[in-house]
């Protein structure tokens, strides 16, 4: 009992380092284009966003659901050690494409690495492959979707607002982009926070310290207060590259990148649908960039954007198989 209760609290604080790291990497998708065209202070920028994604992270548990329970064929088969290694693939691809200045998935490589280790442990027999397609498709769609509805809703701004003077336009959504900004911080907790409370869940489930699979209150502000005290900290290599690198923001289009964003991901969140955020605001900002002009969008680097996408979910899934070994043997 004593060991299940150290792996436990084990557990807990990888998925709380793994949500705090999720925070500074993601803290990006909602300030990047804000802090880009000086609608905000970058200071002020991350305090909004941190505070918002504490109360977006506290909206619902949809989400948690669907990552706790469809990965896995059932609980019951999943020990702390594999959840253990499928943290720790994850924390450490997060950590590699920070430091690289790669906008990348935190879902996609919380996914693989449970799937690499469920693999390596269980076998395939493990895996809730309809759940999993499920989790999949709505990754792959979500920036699809929001580079189609980031040209329609470019083209409406253009139409609408088409025969003002740029400089007037641009000083008015200089400060409605704080708006958007601060919609698409909520939207960002909502849905990236609550991974991590499907995993603590799960854990808690498959070790018998709670009867059903329901996020606890404690658990719910545990992990919002990580990503937001990880917001906090700030991730600027990735600010770098979302906020300029992909296409000239101005704020006209960054107030349309961030709106789009927002109502992507938290439909997404309705659904109890996990999404990458940073897929999302990247999509839409390429969508807000073709609206304008096709080649006005670095197509470079969104290629090196895309490579890592593909990457992520077979590499976290090497990982999270290679850290079984080790936590199996420490834990042995």
């Amino acid at each position: 009992m004593l060991e299940l209760q150290y792996l436990i609290f084990t557990v807990i604080i990888l998925a709380l380092v793994f949500d705090f790291i999720n925070g500074f990497h993601d803290t990006a998708n909602a300030i990047a284009t804000s802090v880009s065209t000086r609608a905000l202070y970058p200071s002020h920028a991350i305090i909004m966003a941190a505070g918002l994604n504490f109360f977006g992270a506290m909206f619902s548990t949809g989400v948690a659901k669907t990552i706790g329970g469809d990965i896995v064929s059932s609980a019951s088969i999943v020990d702390e050690k594999i959840i253990i290694a499928a943290l720790f693939g994850a924390i450490v691809w997060n950590l590699i494409t920070w430091w690289l200045g790669i906008p990348s998935s935190s879902s996609h490589a919380l996914v693989g690495g449970m799937i690499g280790a469920v693999l390596i442990s269980v076998g395939s027999s493990g895996l809730n492959w309809n759940g999993i397609g499920k989790i999949v498709v709505a990754l792959i769609a979500s920036p699809v979707i929001a580079i189609v509805t980031g040209i329609i809703v470019m083209n409406i701004l253009f139409r609408l607002f088409g025969n003002f003077s740029p400089h007037a336009v641009n000083q008015n959504f200089r400060r409605m982009q704080i708006v958007s900004a601060a919609t698409m911080a909520f939207s960002h907790g909502s849905n990236d926070a609550q991974k991590s409370m499907g995993i603590i869940t799960l854990a808690l489930f498959s070790g018998g310290f709670i009867s059903e699979f329901e996020v606890p209150t404690y658990v719910k502000i545990l992990c919002a207060t990580a990503m937001a005290i990880g917001t906090a900290t700030g991730g600027w290599r990735i600010i770098k590259t979302i906020g300029g690198k992909i296409f000239k923001l101005e704020p006209i289009s960054g107030f349309a990148a961030d709106l789009n964003s927002s109502i992507v991901v938290f439909s997404s969140t309705l659904l109890h649908l996990p999404v990458s955020t940073t897929h999302v605001v990247s999509g839409s900002i390429m969508g807000v960039g073709t609206a304008k002009r096709v080649n006005a969008v670095h197509w470079g680097v969104a290629q090196e954007m895309v490579k890592a996408w593909i990457m992520t979910i077979p590499l976290t899934a090497l990982m999270g198989a290679g850290a079984y070994f080790v936590t199996d043997f420490v834990f042995d």
